[in-house]
């Protein structure tokens, strides 16, 4: 006999409760706006009491924060596995956009806030997130490119821009529902433009 499948209350459910708290908090964020979420949305939606996510986070600013702090942490995670695993700015800047396009994919939700939200109209201690760490460390590998010779001697912001330009843009159009096919598609093309611009 098939096993049904979970509905999406039963799989939020089974989740501990300050993981339930902040998935339902970043799809009512992204959904409905920072400011429209109220706390008592987030106990609705996620069946944890008032108590529990007051307990846990304190009030709606500090689940936000912990949203981005450990979204910030897990892509600075995937920057240094790609900077070990990968020997050149070529490999990396690939391996970059095939990480960014995969999340995309399977955590739209997680991009669209961290991406599309105007973190810092509600976050505003925070660093913008094209200031956070990970982008240092997409920086970081194209200055090391530089200084390797590998690519045009730019500078850095200008490489930068020129060499993931297109795949942020892509990001925002698939997030925003103007490009309906699955990004990783589009992965070779958009690599190979962004390699070009910046290639001796």
């Amino acid at each position: 006999m098939p096993i049904a499948k979970k509905t999406i209350r039963e799989m939020i459910e089974s989740r501990p409760l300050p993981a339930r708290v902040l998935d339902t908090a970043m799809r009512l964020f992204v959904r409905k706006g920072y400011f429209s979420t109220s706390i008592q949305d987030i106990v609705q939606e996620s069946g944890v009491s008032t108590g529990s996510i007051y307990h846990y986070f304190g009030d709606k600013e500090s689940i936000a924060k912990a949203l981005y702090v450990t979204y910030i942490d897990r892509m600075s995670s995937e920057m240094n596995r790609i900077y070990q695993q990968e020997s050149t700015l070529r490999e990396r800047s690939r391996a970059v956009i095939r990480l960014l396009f995969e999340l995309t994919e399977q955590e739209p939700e997680a991009i669209a806030f961290m991406l599309g939200a105007k973190l810092q109209e509600f976050l505003p201690d925070e660093v913008p997130v094209c200031s956070a760490r990970p982008f240092e460390q997409m920086r970081d590998m194209v200055k090391e490119g530089i200084e390797q010779k590998e690519i045009r001697n730019l500078p850095p912001i200008v490489a930068v821009s020129a060499l993931y330009g297109a795949a942020h843009r892509m990001i925002h159009h698939r997030i925003e529902g103007r490009v309906k096919e699955p990004l990783y598609r589009y992965e070779a093309e958009v690599w190979e433009c962004g390699w070009r611009s910046v290639a001796k």
